[in-house]
């Protein structure tokens, strides 16, 4: 697949720009009964996000493309199907290719609601 599927696309769905440590991405989250999340990233051009941190882990998997994750002054490649779990509290950021697709998942509320 080169996209995620529609349904997950629904713009009802979609994570405001404000919520986003990068530009250029489109993402759309689910979110559990429990109060965490899980994002689906596409990212249309190569970029680098803003370091971070989340009071909960965020676990990621690489889709399709290359992302890698900048982490206590190291970078971690992922792959398609490969994966990486970033503590929480963990200062952390991204590069990635055009076309990288991830998915997300976060131990609390990552995404505020905007509609």
């Amino acid at each position: 697949m080169k996209e995620f599927p529609d349904f997950i696309k629904n713009p009802k769905n979609r994570v405001a720009n404000k919520d986003q440590y990068s530009k250029d991405i489109e993402g759309y989250y689910f979110e559990g009964t429990d109060g965490s999340q899980v994002a689906f990233w596409t990212c249309h051009t190569e970029g680098l996000s803003a370091l971070h941190t989340h009071p909960f882990d965020e676990y990621v998997v690489c889709v399709n493309g290359r992302y890698i994750v900048l982490i206590g002054g190291r970078e971690i490649v992922l792959n398609p199907g490969d994966e990486f779990l970033i503590p929480k509290e963990t200062l952390h950021g991204c590069r990635r290719i055009a076309g990288t697709r991830t998915i997300h998942a976060f131990g609390g509320k990552r995404i505020q609601k905007t509609h």
